[in-house]
């Protein structure tokens, strides 16, 4: 598992890991901003009003409501990104990190406009009646190359099938994947749930519903979105106000940091800039999905007869997905100081590393020592060799990074008793055995820090309750939707005859997925979204001109339905 992580995190580290696919997101989001004028605040009051049904035609095609599909395109983004997502970014990147989130979705609301506009213009009608769309259809129709000769090369149709592959593959590292894993490690660390358990209970009613295809999906998450956003919200505002003292302090810090990283706090050994840049934006992309090409595909099947009213109501969900939802997230975390304390927790083998030599985080030298290691800006000497253990304390063991910290009070278990003998490492890692695990004190990330954050309110315990609760109905939703996505997308590729079989293969997925490591599942999930943004990305920058004109067609409409209102200039 270790060598599969290192070869994940070498791939993820040359796409969407890397500096470019960072700036490829923004500037592509940027350039839209500033093309369409910055439709995410002049349209925003607009967007509310048609997601009410206001511009809607009777006899419009399509398999939902406005409102419907927004929470089936809400329920995909809302999931581990927004819980998981945000403390894994503010635990890699410090509180700057959630100020590049902020960013990411800010720009990231144009971003979903267009994609969403330019996909539900070009969708299609299946052999079975229900509606079809996404990017691959408006590559396949647009993207085509028409040569001097009148030969076509059809670079449309291989991005289009190169996105639907994508899909597919992200349907699994974005929608199936990450969310049972965080489902099952939440349950398990609150209630103590058997993982594979909580696999197989959510993996049949996974099936139960992704059968029923996009209206009973649907129905399904336009109750569960609005009733899982409101629990998160009472339970993330009470550690806020129980901590109020530190509100202010949060906010200087995610400003502050922007431009300087983050100091070392407690166990927090600090965050360079360029690492808060890139792991705020990549997380930020992960909760929001904007202009990953996951949303079109869900807003496609939306009845309206004009393609940029529905690219108005998706304008919502980077708003409410992550400016609000993971603002809260975020804010419950860093005013609850959580994220720098090192807690009690059994140690996963992809976030642990033995260091040759010895090296303390109370003393400033090897402080910074530590920190150019953890920034990958220097390397340090790692250990291979074995440890002897007595009574399950390891005997003058070397320095035990866990984390992205320097773990304390390690003890080392075999079968949950203590171990005697001695356990093997090779280049730092451990070599497995059977039964064998290792715990102490460490600092944390994921679904286990925002449910420790969770407790520091008037809830006190029970506001674990809260986390786990949340994170089931997210990340649930979320599985359901992305069910939808690569089913769309095995029909671009296959026809309906492939759907059946994929669905048996998500759910199957699903299952396993609730016992894996999480640290190999969050780097999949990294790899499969910049699979799917890039050639998303580059096909919406190429007909920006269509999208233009489509918007200034929208508003001339919509003056002519409404004569009284002001509208905007296209």
């Amino acid at each position: 598992m270790n060598k599969l992580n290192d070869i994940l995190s070498l791939i993820d580290g040359y796409i969407g890991g890397s500096q470019w696919f960072v700036f490829l997101l923004l500037g592509t989001g940027v350039f839209f901003t500033i093309y369409l004028k910055f439709p995410q605040f002049r349209y925003l009051k607009h967007s509310l009003r048609i997601v009410r049904g206001k511009f809607d035609n009777e006899g419009d095609k399509g398999d939902t409501s406005h409102f419907q599909a927004l929470t089936t395109a809400l329920s995909g983004t809302v999931g581990t990104g927004n819980i998981a997502g945000v403390a894994l970014a503010i635990h890699l990147g410090g509180p700057a990190a959630l100020f590049w989130m902020l960013v990411t979705a800010m720009v990231g609301m144009t971003t979903k406009f267009v994609e969403v506009t330019l996909s539900h213009k070009y969708r299609e009608i299946a052999s079975d009646g229900s509606i079809s769309g996404g990017p691959m259809y408006y590559m396949k129709k647009r993207l085509n190359i028409q040569l001097k000769n009148n030969k076509v090369l059809k670079t449309g149709s291989f991005l289009g099938a190169l996105f639907a592959v994508a899909t597919v593959l992200s349907s699994f590292g974005t929608g199936s994947l990450p969310q049972i894993n965080s489902i099952s490690n939440s349950l398990f660390q609150t209630f103590g749930i058997n993982h594979m358990l909580t696999g197989a209970v959510l993996a049949l009613l996974l099936g139960l519903v992704i059968i029923g295809g996009i209206k009973r999906i649907a129905k399904v998450t336009s109750t569960l979105v609005p009733l899982m956003a409101g629990i998160y919200f009472i339970g993330a505002m009470a550690v806020i106000l129980y901590n109020a003292e530190n509100i202010i302090p949060s906010i200087t810090a995610i400003i502050s940091q922007v431009f300087t990283g983050s100091a070392a706090v407690g166990g927090f050994l600090g965050g360079s800039i360029a690492f808060a840049f890139n792991r705020g934006v990549n997380r930020g992309l992960f909760s929001n999905e904007a202009g990953q090409g996951s949303a079109p595909i869900a807003h496609a099947a939306a009845r309206a007869h004009e393609p940029v009213s529905e690219g108005l109501v998706a304008l919502l969900e980077p708003f409410i997905d992550t400016i609000i939802i993971c603002t809260l997230t975020g804010l419950a975390l860093l005013s609850s100081g959580v994220w720098t304390e090192k807690i009690e927790n059994q140690f996963q083998n992809a976030d642990l590393v033995v260091l040759a030599d010895t090296y303390s985080d109370q003393n400033e030298t090897d402080k910074e020592t530590l920190f150019h290691y953890l920034a990958r800006e220097s390397q340090l000497d790692v250990f291979t060799g074995n440890l002897k253990v007595i009574d399950g304390i390891i005997q003058n063991s070397p320095t035990i990074i866990h984390a992205r910290s320097v773990a304390e009070e390690v003890k080392v278990w075999v079968n949950k008793q203590a171990y005697n003998g001695e356990i093997s490492f090779n280049n730092g890692k451990l070599v497995s055995q059977t039964g064998v695990t290792l715990s102490g004190k460490s600092l944390m990330h994921s679904a286990p820090l925002t449910t420790i954050a969770f407790t520091r309110s008037w809830f006190g315990e029970y506001g674990k309750y809260i986390v786990s609760i949340g994170l089931l109905m997210f990340a649930f939703s979320t599985a359901i939707s992305w069910s939808y996505y690569g089913d769309r997308a095995i029909t671009y590729l296959f026809g309906l005859k492939g759907v059946v079989w994929f669905r048996l293969v998500y759910v199957l997925a699903f299952f396993f997925a609730s016992f894996a490591d999480t640290t190999i599942v969050w780097t999949l999930s990294g790899i499969t979204i910049a699979l799917m943004t890039i050639p998303n990305l580059f096909g919406i920058l190429a007909l920006s001109k269509e999208m233009k004109s489509e918007v200034k067609l929208f508003w001339k409409e919509y003056a002519k339905r409404f004569p009284g209102e002001k509208v905007p200039k296209g």
